[in-house]
C-alpha cells in the first residue's frame, strides 16, 4: 500500500510541476501580447482585471466577516460592483482611443466583459488544483453508500450505467436503486438484467426526474446517497473520492462530481468536451474553495441523506432539479465542494440535439434563479449573494448580450472599412481564449488536442450558445407552461436505423 501511495504523490507532484510550468509559459505570452496592444485596450484590461480582483476580495470579505462591519456597508448593492468596471472601461475607451472610434470601442468593450468572467476564476481555480493534493485524507472509514439511478427510456444505456457503478472500487457496502420512470422501452429488463447483489430495481408511473429521484430516496438504505444518471459511466474511483470529500466537514451537504464527455470525435462533441473544461469544471473548481458549488450535476454527485431531507428533497417547479436542489442546500446553510470523481456522459452529436438540451438546462436554470431571487437582496446568503447568484446572472444576460453586440459591431466596422483594426483585435481575443484554454486542460489534465476547438469559444460556437439562452430567458419571461426537451439518444437512433433498413 504504501508503494502505491508514493507513485500516488509523485504523479501528483509531477502533474502540479506540469500545471506550474504551463502558468509560467501562458503568463509570459500574455505579457507580449500586451505589448503589441494598443495603450487603450491595455489599459482597460488591467483596469477591468483589478477591478475583477477588488470586487471578489470584497465580496468574500463582506460575507465572511458580516456581522462585524455596520449595516450600511452590509447593505451595499451588488449591481453597482459589476456598473462599475463597465462605466470606467467605457470611459477610458472613449478617452484613449487613438481613433475615437466607438464602433472600435463598443466591440473590446464587450469581448472584454466575456473574459472578465474568466480573470478571477481561473486563477481560483487553478489554486485549487494545486491544492486538492495537499488537503486530501482519506477518512478511517467508509460509511454505506446508496446509488440511485432515474431512468426513462434509457435502453442500451442502464446497463452500462449499473455495470460501472459495480465496478466501482469504494471499501464500505454500497446498495442500488434503479427508478424505471415508466419507460416505454427495455429500460426495466435490462436493468433487471444487469442487476446485481445489492441492487433494488423499482417501477413507478412517470412523474418526472425528480419524482423518480424522490421515489429513489424513500427506497435507500444509507445516510451518503449518490446519484448517477442512467446514461454515465462513472470512473472506478468516483465513490471513494466523492465519500472523502463530503466527510471532510459535517457542515458538506453535497459533492458534484467532475463531468466529462465520452463521445468524442466530431466537431460539436469535441467542442463540447472543451466547453465541459473550461465552462463548467473550472468554474466549479473556483467555488469549491469557498464551498459555494451551484450545480450538484444529476451525471454525478454525493449528498448527505439527512441535508436533502431537511431542504425537502427535489421539486418539480423548475426543469434543472440537480441546480435547484443544490441551490436549496446552500441556502439552508450546507456548503457544496466539488470533486476529482470523474463520470463520463455521452453528449449531443447533432446541433439539433444540442439545441433541444441546452434549451432545457437554460430555461430550468433561469427559472431556478427566478424562484430563488430573493437571494439577490438578501446578504444574509453570504457568498451566495455576492458571487454565486451574480455570476451565474451575469453569464444568462449579459455575457450573450455582449456576444450579439460583438457580431453587431463587427458587421458595422467591417461596413465601414475597419477591416485591419478589427481582425486584429478579433486575433488577440482569439490568442487570449486560446492562452485560457490551454491552463483549462492542463488544470483538468485532458487532451491537448482540445485547444484547437478554442477560437469557436470567440466566434461561432459561442454565438450558438448565446443565441440558445437568449430564447431561453425569453421563453421564461413570458411565461406558460416549458416542456422538457432532451437529445436524442446516439444508440438508440442507430437502432432505429437498423430497423428502418
Amino acid at each position: 500500500m504504501s508503494g502505491v501511495l508514493a507513485l500516488l504523490e509523485a504523479d501528483r507532484l509531477q502533474r502540479s510541476r506540469r500545471v506550474v510550468a504551463t502558468v509560467v509559459a501562458v503568463a509570459a505570452l500574455f505579457g507580449l501580447l500586451a505589448l503589441v496592444l494598443p495603450p487603450a485596450v491595455r489599459l482597460v484590461c488591467l483596469v477591468i482585471g483589478g477591478l475583477a480582483a477588488v470586487y471578489f476580495s470584497v465580496s468574500v470579505t463582506l460575507a465572511r466577516h458580516a456581522d462585524r462591519l455596520p449595516r450600511p456597508v452590509r447593505r451595499i448593492p451588488i449591481w453597482l460592483t459589476f456598473v462599475l468596471p463597465l462605466v470606467v472601461s467605457t470611459l477610458l475607451l472613449l478617452t484613449y482611443w487613438d481613433a475615437a472610434s466607438v464602433t472600435i470601442s463598443v466591440f473590446v468593450l464587450a469581448l472584454l466583459c466575456v473574459f472578465f468572467y474568466y480573470w478571477v476564476i481561473l486563477p481560483l481555480a487553478l489554486y485549487q488544483k494545486l491544492a486538492t493534493g495537499r488537503r486530501s485524507r482519506a477518512p478511517d472509514a467508509y460509511p454505506p453508500v446508496s446509488v440511485l439511478v432515474p431512468a426513462f427510456n434509457e435502453q442500451h444505456y442502464v446497463g452500462r450505467t449499473l455495470q460501472s457503478v459495480q465496478a466501482a472500487t469504494y471499501p464500505g457496502p454500497v446498495d442500488v436503486v434503479v427508478v424505471d420512470d415508466g419507460s416505454t422501452d427495455g429500460t426495466y429488463a435490462e436493468a433487471l438484467a444487469c442487476a446485481g447483489d445489492w441492487t433494488t430495481v423499482v417501477r413507478k408511473e412517470n412523474g418526472g426526474k425528480h419524482d423518480a429521484l424522490n421515489f429513489g430516496l424513500d427506497h435507500a438504505e444509507s445516510d451518503v446517497v449518490v446519484t448517477v444518471d442512467a446514461d454515465c459511466v462513472v470512473a472506478e474511483d468516483a465513490l471513494t473520492e466523492l465519500v472523502s470529500v463530503l466527510l471532510r466537514s459535517p457542515d458538506t451537504g453535497a459533492v458534484a462530481g467532475n463531468v466529462k464527455v465520452s463521445n468524442r470525435g466530431s466537431l460539436v462533441t469535441n467542442v463540447q468536451a472543451l466547453e465541459y473544461v473550461v465552462g463548467i469544471n473550472t468554474f466549479r473548481r473556483a467555488f469549491d474553495l469557498l464551498g459555494i458549488v451551484t450545480v450538484v450535476p444529476g451525471c454525478l454527485g454525493a449528498f448527505r441523506r439527512e441535508a436533502l431531507e431537511l431542504v425537502g428533497g427535489y421539486d418539480a417547479d423548475t426543469l434543472t432539479e440537480d441546480f435547484d436542489a443544490t441551490i436549496k442546500l446552500l441556502k439552508g446553510g450546507w456548503r457544496v465542494h466539488a470533486s476529482e470523481a470523474v463520470v463520463y456522459t455521452e453528449a449531443p452529436d447533432t446541433w439539433r440535439d444540442l439545441y433541444r438540451q441546452r434549451l432545457r438546462w437554460f430555461r430550468g436554470n433561469f427559472m431556478t434563479l427566478a424562484k430563488h431571487r430573493d437571494v439577490f437582496v438578501d446578504p444574509s446568503f453570504g457568498l451566495l449573494h455576492r458571487l454565486a447568484f451574480p455570476y451565474s446572472l451575469l453569464s444568462m444576460t449579459f455575457i450573450p448580450l455582449a456576444g450579439l453586440v460583438v457580431l453587431v459591431a463587427m458587421g458595422v466596422g467591417l461596413a465601414g472599412g475597419l477591416f485591419v483594426d478589427l481582425f486584429g483585435l478579433m486575433g488577440f481575443f482569439v490568442l487570449l481564449q486560446v492562452m485560457v484554454s490551454l491552463l483549462a486542460v492542463e488544470i483538468e489534465g485532458e487532451d491537448p488536442r482540445l485547444v484547437l476547438y478554442s477560437p469557436l469559444s470567440v466566434v461561432g460556437y459561442k454565438n450558438f450558445l448565446d443565441a440558445v439562452l437568449l430564447k431561453s430567458v425569453l421563453d421564461v419571461v413570458r411565461g406558460g407552461t416549458l416542456s422538457w426537451t432532451s437529445p436524442t439518444r446516439v444508440l438508440q437512433r442507430e437502432e432505429d436505423a437498423a430497423v428502418e433498413t
